[in-house]
């Protein structure tokens, strides 16, 4: 059973995080794993009419037919793997959300990040439902409200084996990143599992 389950009280949105979701032997293990077994790509993304590598590793995997753009990028979906699927499951009886798709990003150190970005593709539908598994190192997850400056920048320490749930308007009014940084940092894997409708 997981640590600690928080209501995080932000205006225009919804957010709920897991401490410890999954355990420090399992979140080894399937780190492990997952870095072993899934097919990461580098994609690259036209900023400003040039090409860039994005700074991360990542992949694709959902049901048939589940194709996810984004950035100018067409990802077709993977078959879900062993892992991933016990991972999916685990996840939606206790949230009791469904979910058919799941982005992973593969964090190989601080200078890997994400910028500031919402998850409003329209293939996610009005208010999607995103749930964040994070394996391995602890990175701050940093969230902005997009038209009340006034409104201080969270900043949640998604660490190992938490999963954090952003669901209702969040995507509408909140943007989110994972920065780099400077600091030596271990490698980290993110799971955003999804609905594609």
């Amino acid at each position: 059973m997981f640590e600690e389950k928080l209501d995080l009280k932000i205006p225009d949105g919804k957010i709920t995080f897991y401490e410890g979701f999954f355990n420090m032997k399992e979140s080894q293990e399937l780190m492990n794993t997952l870095i072993q077994t899934i097919e990461w790509s580098q994609d690259e993304v036209v900023v400003f009419g040039k090409k860039h590598k994005i700074p991360r590793l990542n992949a694709w995997y959902g049901d048939e037919g589940k194709v996810m753009k984004y950035s100018g990028l067409t990802l077709q979906p993977k078959s879900w793997t062993k892992e991933l699927t016990e991972i999916k499951n685990r996840i939606e009886i206790e949230t009791r959300f469904e979910f058919n798709s799941c982005l992973l990003n593969y964090y190989r150190d601080g200078k890997d990040g994400m910028g500031w970005h919402q998850d409003n593709e329209k293939e996610l539908g009005i208010n999607p439902v995103i749930a964040s598994v994070t394996f391995g190192q602890s990175r701050p997850f940093q969230l902005k409200h997009i038209n009340k400056p006034e409104i201080k920048k969270i900043d949640i320490p998604l660490s190992n084996g938490s999963l954090l749930i952003m669901e209702a308007e969040t995507q509408h009014y909140w943007k989110h990143q994972v920065p780099k940084t400077s600091r030596k940092v271990t490698e980290r894997i993110n799971l955003t599992f999804r609905k594609i409708i």
